[in-house]
């Protein structure tokens, strides 16, 4: 890319943002940075800090919202995450796109600003899918992946605010099909249409699995 942008990936929490993520700067090192986040919760295990997170601790992240030292922040499930300012100015104006996985509210704070930018939402293939991807993490107890599933259903209201929806079937087409629409930085209008369209059909989907799952 010539000029850099912010490119704000959101979705379901065990869809694999992450995965095409690296997929795409593995490919592609020369284009992307990545937007390492602040973020008060634990680390999982083999994350590292300064490479997934910067993790700190709730009175220290406080003090960076009230110096205006973050251009986005969030707090989700009893903890905070927040995009640190200095960093993604510094990485924009060296001509790199920076890419952001982040929550809905973080990325609605980010739609606001003036910075050019590129909001994309990735959705699983199925519901049956990610409740396994989920579980496959075994990193979390049932009750949790249970807060998970119900805050999808909650964030679907936020995707027709963004400017692109994928699937994330398969990474790899994932992760190519995200970096062409994060440079024309917009879809077209009948593939975005029939892609909200199965975003609500998810949603009952997943309102359905978990009354069943109580």
């Amino acid at each position: 890319m010539n000029e850099g942008k912010l490119i704000v990936v959101s979705g379901f929490s065990g869809v694999g943002k992450g995965t095409v993520i690296k997929k795409l700067m593995d490919k592609y090192p020369d284009d992307y940075t990545f937007s390492v986040s602040a973020t008060t919760r634990a680390p999982r295990e083999g994350e590292v800090n300064g490479r997934e997170y910067f993790f700190i601790s709730k009175p220290l992240f406080e003090l960076m919202i009230r110096d205006n030292k973050l251009l986005e922040y969030t707090e989700y499930q009893g903890n905070y995450y927040g995009t640190p300012l200095e960093f993604t100015e510094k990485m924009l104006a060296a001509g790199k796109s920076v890419i952001f996985d982040i929550e809905v509210n973080g990325a609605m704070n980010i739609s606001k600003t003036e910075l050019p930018k590129v909001l994309i939402y990735i959705l699983p293939p199925s519901v049956e899918e990610l409740a396994k991807r989920l579980k496959g993490r075994k990193s979390e107890t049932k009750e949790q992946i249970r807060g998970r599933m119900e805050a999808a259903v909650r964030e679907s209201s936020y995707i027709p605010a963004y400017d692109v929806i994928l699937v994330n079937d398969k990474v790899e087409e994932t992760a190519e099909e995200l970096r062409q629409l994060a440079i024309a930085g917009e879809q077209d209008d009948d593939t975005f249409n029939d892609l909200l369209d199965f975003a609500e059909d998810l949603k009952e989907e997943l309102t359905a699995y978990l009354e069943a799952e109580k």
